[in-house]
């Protein structure tokens, strides 16, 4: 199968789970349980019917293998390529009905008895695909990245931003305990909070898309760096995830890393190392890592160097 094929049967597929979960937005009954996926996280109804369709839709191509958050992966056998979905990046977002919710597909060549070897390096097409609005983001691995808003393709046109205390960013929150993170992010929170602005929206793909759309100026999600360099706070990371370390993974940032990268955003885990050598088919905690993204290398930088003394304040505080 042809890697256009591929983009075809990705785009068809985020257009039908986005006319699937558009219509229940906000609706209560989408906010109801359904048990915990292979990644520990939550599923609600709305991402059990998501994932059904994506399993049910794929069935038709033993070509395509998936690997997605609830499901793990699926199909390999006879895969010559995997897509790795989160049919609903920012499910409590959809659920309460705002904006911050989207499709996010990675593709890759699928290499049979390579699971443990793949990683977001080997992702070459990305598409994240906004549910409530009429937004599109594509990219391709050494061929650019691409924008449609309201239908129309835009240029991406990114806005460099050098000043930490007119900030406008957002963090990943969703699952790690809140006193040693807000340690870790202090500096950037109160050198930002009066003339920027921060943001907790739910959805790593749209924050990070906000960086090409001129709206933000930076995403930061440093809680697997926390985790990896203080395993003292595993037990705090077990208490608020429900039994479950709960941070970003692949699904979440694959597409993402992409269309970051080929847009000419600066992206990398927390501790400043690029994305692509992360595992791209690995569940739970061996699949996940941090992130920083920035609309500029400077400040890119600055950021890093707040998230060390941050974390050199937080281990202060408890001793570690």
């Amino acid at each position: 199968m042809r890697l256009d094929e591929v983009e075809a049967i990705s785009r068809e597929m985020a257009e039908e789970i986005r006319g699937l979960v558009r219509p229940r937005l906000g609706m209560k009954a989408s906010r109801s349980m359904e048990g915990r996926g292979a990644s520990g996280d939550s599923t609600f109804s709305i991402d059990e019917d998501a994932e059904r369709l994506l399993e049910d839709r794929l069935r038709e191509y033993p070509e395509v293998a998936f690997f997605s958050e609830d499901r793990g992966l699926v199909g390999e056998e006879r895969a010559e390529w995997v897509l790795v979905v989160d049919p609903i990046d920012g499910t409590r977002p959809a659920a309460a009905g705002l904006e911050a919710c989207c499709v996010s597909v990675a593709a890759a060549p699928f290499r049979p008895g390579g699971r443990e070897s793949a990683t977001l390096g080997d992702v070459v097409y990305g598409l994240i695909r906004e549910i409530k609005n009429e937004a599109r983001f594509e990219a391709w691995r050494g061929g650019g990245a691409a924008m449609y808003l309201e239908g129309e393709r835009r240029e991406i046109v990114i806005h460099p931003h050098h000043d930490l205390s007119t900030l406008f960013w957002t963090l990943g929150f969703r699952g790690r305990p809140a006193l040693p993170t807000v340690l870790v992010l202090e500096e950037l929170i109160d050198v930002s909070s009066v003339d920027g602005g921060l943001f907790d929206l739910g959805s790593a793909t749209f924050c990070i898309t906000r960086l090409l759309t001129g709206q933000l100026d930076a995403y930061v999600d440093v809680g697997d760096r926390m985790l990896r360099e203080v395993p003292e706070l595993e037990e705090m990371f077990l208490r608020v995830g429900h039994g479950h370390p709960l941070n970003n993974s692949s699904y979440d940032l694959a597409a993402a890393n992409l269309v970051a990268r080929e847009a000419g955003l600066v992206i990398t885990d927390a501790f400043g190392n690029p994305l692509d050598g992360y595992p791209l088919l690995l569940s739970g905690r061996a699949g996940q890592l941090s992130c920083v993204a920035a609309v500029s290398p400077d400040l890119h930088a600055a950021i890093l160097r707040c998230i060390e003394r941050g974390m050199e304040r937080m281990r202060a505080h408890y001793g570690w």
